[in-house]
């Protein structure tokens, strides 16, 4: 039972880290700078996948989420804002700057569950304050500052935080489904054209790699990789305790962070060094606040 646990906790670490680094290489490398449609083709192809194994009997699948469409509109939309500020400030920032902002959220739902469940001890509380002073003084030490990328990261860590905080990751499953089969359809239709301008589907012809593999391969491989990653995140809240389950992916945003400073240009000074490691100390006694807890 063990080694199953350990297996599943490795495949999710590969698959984050695959995941993350291959969307760095699509948004910043290749300069794809068309989140929506990048979005698009993620979320198709993640889908199609979910479907595939649905059929197959490879995952359960409660079928009868598309009767209730409106109970699930407002998780759709904040998914959709989760994914297109997400790309948007990862093509920006660098992956550990991208992080330790997105750390914020567990900010967020330290504070619902305080004032509405009761659940957050004091320990708690004082680590939480460590991942906000690692976020608020990130960006006047980041020698790669960029307003536009810490905006999309200040509204993805929202979305995050609103998202999780009403457990609806725990439903991903169900919400891709649905997408595919058609409930959620009619949520895309509204929602894509609102984020997204003509001026995308004309001036991506222009994008220079647009008839090359490598990036055809980059796009088929972020999408598969990340239904890849949402199904091992699922398959791992339902085995393990959990603070197990964030111990796995603290460990996976670890190694993450310490490979995209090998293969992608990061500025490192002592400042933003500092601001790394008191962004990591504070999730790390997060994680151990939470596996002592449970």
């Amino acid at each position: 039972m063990n080694g199953r646990r350990s297996l599943l906790g490795l495949t999710f670490c590969t698959c984050y880290l695959a995941s993350h680094l291959t969307n760095k290489y699509v948004l910043s490398v290749l300069k794809f700078t068309y989140p929506t449609l990048f979005q698009g083709w993620q979320t198709l192809i993640g889908g199609l996948l979910l479907h595939v194994s649905w059929k197959l009997g490879w995952v359960e699948i409660n079928s009868s989420l598309r009767s209730n469409v409106l109970a699930w509109l407002p998780a759709s939309v904040l998914f959709v804002g989760i994914i297109y500020a997400g790309s948007r400030a990862l093509s920006r920032l660098a992956v550990p700057v991208f992080f330790i902002l997105h750390n914020v959220a567990e900010v967020l739902i330290c504070g619902y569950q305080k004032c509405v469940r009761k659940e957050v001890n004091d320990q708690a509380k004082c680590y939480a304050l460590f991942l906000v002073a690692a976020a608020g003084c990130l960006p006047f030490q980041d020698a790669q500052f960029d307003p536009d990328g810490y905006f999309w990261a200040v509204v993805h860590l929202f979305c995050v935080g609103k998202f999780l905080k009403n457990d609806i990751d725990q439903q991903y499953l169900n919400y891709i489904f649905s997408w595919v089969q058609g409930a959620e359809g009619a949520v895309w239709t509204i929602v894509s054209p609102l984020l997204c301008s003509l001026g995308d589907l004309f001036s991506v012809l222009d994008f220079p790699f647009l008839y090359f593999y490598r990036f055809h391969g980059s796009c088929c491989a972020s999408g598969a990789l990340g239904f890849f990653l949402m199904l091992s995140r699922v398959k791992l809240k339902s085995i393990l305790a959990p603070g197990q389950c964030a111990a796995w992916i603290f460990f996976a945003k670890v190694m993450t962070a310490g490979l995209s400073l090998l293969l992608f240009d990061v500025i490192l000074t002592r400042a933003t060094v500092g601001c790394f490691l008191l962004g990591g100390l504070g999730e790390a006694l997060l994680v151990f606040s939470e596996r002592k807890s449970s």
